[in-house]
């Protein structure tokens, strides 16, 4: 696999970053020109050479095409208005390209990438408007030629039979997705086709990211940052989750961000324990914090962002103390980051700094941290995994999680082993009062002596606290792209001077 974001390449990315002031209670953040990176086109040619890279370690001296479909339109059951959109991304990985009922060929002899756009259909004309057309869609997508959905299999009859593409002693074979053929697509003329490896090859490929995949998550962050602001700037004024949800979702939107990358979650007071809550409709009145993880996606690229605020505009003790840990907690394990590092051992961390700060206020007690560590107490506080790859998918491909470890400090890490530069993953820890998970814990005597009952009594109202921000893997080190405020008493400011 080609990692186009080497050594070399990362430096004059990073040339576009500058710093933004912070406290000293956060870690540095940067943030990127990202409007001039974006001013280009979506690398799909770049990334089709990465996959026929991965595909020839696999199949060697592989020829023939990759071929792949968009999603396609389709009504919601017994309506006639369509579903909502959702482009998929295979597609999009070779293509950067939005429109439905589309389909894609590149030829792994050529390197020529052919898109296919649905022609104009003159009764829809009237309703939906003129579509792309072909001129168009050559401007705006990096592919080498564009041709009508109607033209598609007359293409791949000429690319399998055609005597300009030679391929002497090679069979000719088609790449594709299982389940991703559509019943009208012919394939005559191949010598095979192979539905093993090229979602693997894209999974894999999407994991390194080149600097105009990371100034899309970033311009998403920058939009998610400012949804998240306006959030807090709310929050004093709110009666109801619903409403918080609906000033982020419409800020969003304002700002050209139509789509989030994932159900957002608005959770007050004790509802903050459930670690994906998207109710979103409770009463605000008489509860303490709101935990707010939500996203903007920017051209089918994520933000997965969360912060953990004070409605009343100030955090109780309790609450601030939590926060306190929880934010050393993301500090040091983003701290610890660079190409190489095994998130196995990051989430170690992560666990050994919440022991460390539940000892010190109470919640944890009467042993050394090695041996809370060793009976996996802190699972209890902390029972998923400290992140995840970030990239089209807000839980990116690539991590090869394994759910069934029996250890349960990782059988929810969604990545496993090392984390190469150019990958962008998530860093969010979080500390949580579930009775639901808690109290078997404090009835088995292995995890009972070591906590507190009556010192955690006074933390239920708390009900979770997660850190989660955006962060590109570099060769020494990171580059965090979360521009949102976490530090409290930033938080606190904002809050409080809102306008009613």
């Amino acid at each position: 696999m080609r990692a186009l974001l080497s050594p070399r390449l990362f430096p004059r990315l990073l040339q576009t970053i500058r710093p933004i002031t912070t406290t000293a209670a956060t870690i540095t953040t940067r943030t990127m020109d990202y409007d001039k990176i974006l001013r280009g086109k979506y690398p799909a040619k770049q990334h089709a050479r990465r996959v026929v890279d991965y595909i020839r370690t696999k199949v060697p001296d592989a020829s023939g095409v990759i071929y792949l479909e968009s999603r396609m339109s389709k009504l919601i059951e017994d309506s006639d208005e369509p579903e909502p959109f959702r482009q998929r991304r295979y597609f999009f990985y070779l293509t950067g390209c939005k429109l439905a009922d589309s389909y894609v060929v590149h030829d792994l002899d050529t390197a020529r990438t052919t898109l296919f756009i649905p022609p104009v259909d003159p009764d829809s004309v009237m309703w939906a408007g003129l579509p792309m057309s072909p001129e168009e869609a050559l401007a705006e997508y990096d592919v080498d030629e564009v041709k009508f959905s109607t033209d598609l299999n007359a293409e791949l009859a000429r690319l399998a039979y055609s005597s300009a593409v030679p391929r002497p002693g090679k069979a000719a074979t088609v790449f594709a997705i299982p389940g991703q053929v559509s019943e009208h697509v012919t394939f005559l003329g191949f010598d095979s086709t192979n539905f093993s490896v090229l979602k693997d090859a894209i999974d894999t490929c999407r994991v390194v990211k080149d600097d105009y995949e990371i100034a899309l998550i970033a311009k998403a962050n920058a939009v998610t940052a400012e949804a998240h602001h306006a959030v807090m700037r709310r929050v004093r004024a709110a009666t109801n989750e619903r409403e918080l949800e609906g000033a982020f979702t419409g800020h969003c939107i304002a700002a050209g961000a139509k789509d989030q990358a994932y159900p957002g979650i608005f959770a007050a007071g004790r509802a903050a324990a459930t670690l994906h809550y998207v109710r979103n409709d409770a009463p605000l009145a008489g509860k303490l914090n709101l935990l707010l993880d939500a996203g903007a996606e920017w051209d089918c690229y994520a933000s997965d962002v969360t912060r953990t605020f004070p409605i009343g505009g100030r955090f109780t003790p309790e609450s601030r103390a939590i926060y306190d840990i929880v934010l050393r907690m993301q500090q040091e394990c983003i701290r610890a980051l660079k190409a190489g590092v095994v998130w196995d051992d990051i989430h170690r961390l992560a666990h050994r700094v919440a022991i460390e700060g539940l000892l010190r206020i109470g919640i944890l007690r009467g042993g050394d941290v090695d041996a809370i560590l060793d009976r996996r107490t802190s699972v209890a506080f902390l029972p998923h995994g400290l992140g995840h790859y970030l990239g089209m998918d807000t839980h990116d491909t690539g991590g090869n999680p394994n759910y069934a470890d029996e250890d349960p400090m990782f059988r929810y890490l969604r990545i496993r082993g090392k984390v190469p530069a150019g990958s962008v993953v998530t860093v969010e820890p979080g500390i949580y009062f579930s009775r639901f998970i808690i109290e078997p814990y404090l009835k088995d005597p292995k995890h009972a002596e070591f906590i507190d009952a009556e010192v955690l009594d006074k933390y239920w109202d708390v009900g979770g606290v997660r850190i989660e921000d955006n962060v590109v893997v570099t060769e020494d080190g990171h580059v965090n792209l979360t521009t949102t405020i976490k530090d409290p008493e930033e938080m606190e400011k904002m809050i409080q001077n809102a306008s009613p």
